[in-house]
C-alpha cells in the first residue's frame, strides 16, 4: 500500500453513475492526499481553481464543497501547513489523533488495527516497509478505499468490499475525529476538511444501505 496517489480536484458529480463512481474515488484520494502530510502547493493550488457547482442543484455535498475551496482561497500556502504541523505534527502527542484505533480503543497499535491488518491481508494489500504510519491512518483507509473503486482487480474492487471495508474501519470512529478537529480552536482549513468530511461519510454510509 503505497502514499496517497493525486487526485482530481472536480465538483462531486452527480449526472451518471460512471460519473459517481469517478467522483467517489477521486474525493478519497484527495481526503487522503490532505490528512497524510500539509499538501503540497500544487494541490493547494488546485483546490483553489476547482470547479464548486455540483452538476445536480442542491447536491448535499456542494455547500461544503465550497467552503472548502473558499477556505483554501483565503489561507496561504504557509498558513496551511503549520496549521497541519500544530494539529497533527511536533513531538510527542500530537493535538489530533488521525488513528482509528485511538479512537476504537483509546490506544495505538491495539486489536483494531490487528482487525484491520487482517482484513487488508484478505484483499491482497500490505503496508510497504518503509510506511512511517500505521495502516489505521485515516489517509491510508481513504487510499484504500480509492482503491477498491477504481481498481483493476475485480476479485476485490467492487461495492461489497467497499461496503465491508467502510463499515468495519471508517464508519465506526471517522466522525470522532471530526468532531475534534471542528471544536479544535487552532483548526481553520482542517475544521472546514472535517465537515466536509462528515458529509461525504454521510452520503457514502446512506449509499451502502441502500445495497442491504
Amino acid at each position: 500500500m503505497s502514499s496517497p496517489t493525486t487526485a482530481h480536484l472536480t465538483a462531486p458529480a452527480t449526472t451518471s453513475a460512471l460519473d459517481e463512481e469517478t467522483a467517489r474515488a477521486e474525493l478519497y484520494g484527495l481526503l487522503a492526499q490532505l490528512y497524510y502530510a500539509s499538501p503540497d502547493p500544487a494541490l493547494l493550488d488546485a483546490l483553489r481553481v476547482a470547479v464548486t457547482e455540483a452538476p445536480a442543484s442542491g447536491a448535499f455535498l456542494q455547500e461544503p464543497w465550497q467552503q472548502l475551496v473558499a477556505v483554501a482561497r483565503e489561507l496561504t500556502d504557509g498558513a496551511v501547513a503549520d496549521e497541519y504541523d500544530a494539529l497533527f505534527g511536533g513531538v510527542g502527542k500530537p493535538e489530533v489523533f488521525l488513528y482509528g484505533s485511538h479512537y476504537l480503543s483509546g490506544f495505538l497499535n491495539e486489536k483494531p488495527l490487528a482487525r484491520l491488518r487482517t482484513d487488508l491481508q484478505r484483499l491482497g494489500l500490505a503496508a510497504r516497509e518503509d510506511m512511517p504510519d500505521t495502516e489505521d491512518h485515516i489517509a491510508y483507509l481513504c487510499e484504500v478505499m480509492r482503491y477498491l473503486i477504481a481498481g483493476d482487480d475485480g476479485g476485490v474492487c467492487h461495492l461489497e468490499s467497499q461496503r465491508t471495508f467502510f463499515a468495519a474501519h471508517i464508519q465506526p470512529w471517522v466522525l470522532q475525529l471530526c468532531d475534534v478537529l471542528e471544536q479544535q480552536p487552532r483548526a481553520r482549513f482542517y475544521a472546514v476538511l472535517a465537515r466536509f468530511t462528515r458529509a461525504f461519510v454521510a452520503v457514502e454510509s446512506q449509499g451502502f444501505d441502500m445495497l442491504e
